[in-house]
């Protein structure tokens, strides 16, 4: 028996539409997802930005090893540096030490050149006053200049200086004059006994008591001076006065320029 069916438009607008369902779909989703993770984990590496997850995996009762902290702008200290500085006092002794330094060694050529020039012009009494006035002449200048400040001077300044420049020219003359007469070596080795002068005067003339290591002292410096005079093949007694003058005058000159650097 045949049956025959009628489809209408309206009838079939009504069944809806079956579509195949492939069921390896998921199959090739995952394989993507997959080549995207190998593709990402072979390109950078992965970090973890926490670990408070892995609780379970750390030890209980663990302490941080390193803690590092840092400060804000606003919350910035300076630096504590401590530099110590040399105070007034260091500073002063070593403006003393430069001086001796100095004053040694302009002695040292002074005397040398000195030397060589009364083998040459064997006027003592002369040389000592040209090197005086050129002394003076150089102070002039620094003064006129304003290299050195020139000092205020008065009467009570005048008085206070003639002793002292005075005993200055006795003990520059004499040096000069022992010089010309014999060695070089031989007069400061004389001259090298002014502190036992310095001593002997402060004491009789000036009533100043030193403690007895003081005494004691001076007696290696007489008799190094006493050796040498003794065994000087050339000796001289002008040139030996003229040492020990010298001592004596440059003695008093200092104990003079003491006396005036108390007022001015």
């Amino acid at each position: 028996m045949i049956s025959s069916i009628k489809c209408t438009t309206s009838s079939l607008t009504k069944l809806p539409l079956q579509r195949p369902q492939i069921s390896n779909l998921p199959t090739i989703q995952n394989v993507e997802q997959n080549m995207s993770l190998s593709l990402l984990s072979s390109k950078k590496p992965l970090y973890l930005s926490s670990t408070e997850n892995f609780a379970l995996l750390t030890k209980p009762n663990r302490k941080n090893v390193t803690l590092c902290q840092a400060y804000e702008a606003d919350r910035s200290r300076p630096l504590e540096i401590n530099i110590e500085l040399p105070n007034e006092e260091e500073a002063q002794r070593l403006k003393i030490g430069l001086y001796f330094a100095t004053w040694w060694a302009l002695n040292v050529v002074f005397n040398i050149y000195n030397k060589k020039v009364l083998n040459v012009f064997p006027y003592p009494w002369l040389t000592s006053t040209l090197s005086l006035a050129a002394g003076s002449l150089i102070m002039l200048i620094s003064w006129v200049t304003r290299v050195a400040d020139s000092p205020k001077v008065d009467l009570d300044f005048w008085k206070a200086l003639f002793p002292v420049a005075m005993a200055h020219t006795i003990g520059h003359v004499a040096a000069t004059v022992s010089m010309s007469k014999v060695a070089v070596s031989f007069t400061h080795i004389i001259k090298s006994g002014e502190p036992a002068f310095s001593v002997l005067v402060s004491r009789f003339l000036l009533g100043e008591p030193f403690p007895m290591p003081v005494y004691f002292s001076l007696l290696p410096i007489i008799g190094g001076c006493a050796l040498a005079a003794v065994t000087e093949l050339n000796f001289n007694m002008i040139g030996f006065m003229g040492a020990m003058i010298s001592n004596l005058a440059f003695v008093f000159r200092n104990i003079f320029s003491k006396k005036g650097m108390k007022g001015k």
